[in-house]
């Protein structure tokens, strides 16, 4: 994405759906599956991410309904240059957000900082490594929506 392109709205939604809500809809699921394994696999392990995959998969919910509500209202109203009120659905996306950062927070205690113990098995390292990717992913993603693509529409 050029820098020509993040100042256009229709190119900027675009990018934001393809690029995170796309991905996020391909890793999650992937995350809960290992997540589950990990914690069952080595449940009697004190530094194992119990609770992991729950919070994992109350993440997937949440952020497929929140994901749902920008392609089907909000970013369709964007790409038509707004509409009067919009800064009410955005201060709504702008809490989900609030709300993703705690949860966020959450993910990475249960998986001890992404901190792999010694001897950690292939899912396990694999669980981690997803996560991490996943986290910097959808933190780059609040950071363009929240940065770059809602200040556009606010007044």
């Amino acid at each position: 994405m050029t820098q020509t392109q993040a100042l256009d709205p229709v190119s900027l939604t675009e990018h934001i759906e393809t690029r995170f809500h796309a991905r996020h809809r391909e890793q999650l699921p992937r995350l809960v599956e290992l997540a589950g394994k990990v914690e069952a696999v080595h449940a009697a392990a004190p530094e194992a991410p119990h609770g992991l995959a729950a919070a994992l998969r109350q993440l997937l919910g949440e952020l497929e309904v929140h994901m749902r509500k920008e392609e089907l209202i909000l970013f369709p109203a964007m790409r038509r240059g707004g509409m009067p009120g919009i800064e009410h659905p955005i201060s709504v996306m702008r809490a989900d957000h609030d709300d993703h950062v705690i949860e966020l927070a959450r993910i990475r205690e249960l998986a001890g900082g992404l901190v792999l113990p010694v001897g950690a098995c292939g899912t396990w390292t694999a669980l981690y490594a997803g996560l991490a990717e996943f986290l910097d992913d959808f933190e780059e993603h609040l950071r363009i929506e929240n940065d770059t693509l809602f200040p556009m529409f606010e007044r």
